[in-house]
């Protein structure tokens, strides 16, 4: 999620959920040879398992980027060929190369020649008129005949022209269908589905069909159910904590890094959506969206002085 999975919103999920596996957001890789690397690459120790995605259709040049992920400690290396905005249309990476299936395997073997860490790929269904079940079928095929072992699948196709990527998100009709076939179909695969899903329930019901399941905007909005999916999903190993307890960890972390510089802007906006379906959540979001420099103080003032007494462990609530 471009502008959403930085370095402190992965730390803020991780404090929540020890089990997820982490994604950065996707960087170009001429961004990350020619940028500003050390900041592309940064992330915290407590992150891992973490996973970097990369951008492009160049083999040589995502070779080289893959390895300086390998370098800085990543435990995986995700190919980005779901993004369906314009800006990847005009550089030639994201949805567009769905219609290149032997670029993209030529691209994951060079990568895999390059590094020992797992490369993976994230695809979309199709996209435009290419979309059926053959097609879809023939790009996995021909893509892990390279290598690629790992596919996490957007059970959508993509409209690169007449759907903005927010429309890209939603109208084009989920498919899990087609996605459980391919599981059928590639049983050596893993499989990952991704796309409209917004509960646990409906978690368990893809773990009936696929691998593992990859959730993205839910997460940004309604952060916490992390804690409901680890509840019911590591029953023996998950740890039973308040969002008072998030809250303070992360606020913590918060001071340390506004004294490295980073804005205060930054680091907040990844909590507006920690009392999701909480009592005075919107007066939540509202003073963290408020463009003062004490919001980490109100912050504090409210993990201080409410009475968390009154709600059950798991929730919390803000009054």
């Amino acid at each position: 999620m471009l502008d959403r999975t930085d370095r402190h919103f992965r730390y803020f999920l991780r404090l929540i959920s020890p089990h997820l596996v982490l994604f950065t957001e996707m960087v170009t890789a001429n961004t990350l040879k020619h940028g500003n690397r050390n900041h592309q690459l940064a992330y915290h120790p407590v992150e891992h398992p973490v996973v970097f995605q990369l951008g492009g259709s160049d083999p040589e040049l995502l070779a080289q980027c893959a390895g300086l992920v390998e370098e800085h400690g990543y435990n995986e290396v995700n190919l980005n060929v779901g993004c369906p905005s314009d800006r990847v249309q005009k550089g030639r990476f994201g949805a567009c190369l769905m219609k290149e299936p032997e670029l993209v395997a030529e691209c994951v073997s060079a990568m895999r020649d390059h590094v020992s860490i797992p490369v993976t790929v994230k695809n979309r269904l199709g996209v435009d008129d290419c979309d059926s079940y053959e097609a879809l079928s023939r790009f996995i095929r021909i893509v892990s005949e390279a290598g690629c072992n790992t596919f996490y699948i957007h059970a959508r196709k993509a409209w690169l022209k007449g759907l903005s990527p927010k429309q890209n998100r939603s109208i084009p009709p989920l498919m899990y269908d087609m996605v459980y076939q391919l599981a059928e179909d590639f049983p050596h695969l893993e499989l990952i589905i991704n796309g409209g899903i917004t509960d646990v329930d409906q978690i368990k019901d893809h773990l009936k069909h696929v691998d593992g399941v990859m959730l993205g905007r839910l997460l940004c909005d309604h952060p916490f159910i992390l804690h409901d999916i680890e509840q019911q999903l590591y029953s023996d190993s998950a740890v039973n904590q308040s969002r008072r307890d998030v809250l303070q960890r992360y606020l913590d972390y918060a001071e340390q890094q506004l004294g490295q510089g980073v804005r205060l802007q930054t680091l907040m906006r990844h909590i507006l959506g920690l009392f999701h379906g909480q009592p005075g959540a919107r007066q939540w979001r509202r003073i963290l969206s408020e463009s003062d420099d004490n919001r980490l103080e109100i912050a504090r003032h409210y993990l201080e002085s409410y009475d968390w007494s009154s709600s059950n462990t798991q929730s919390g609530q803000i009054a």
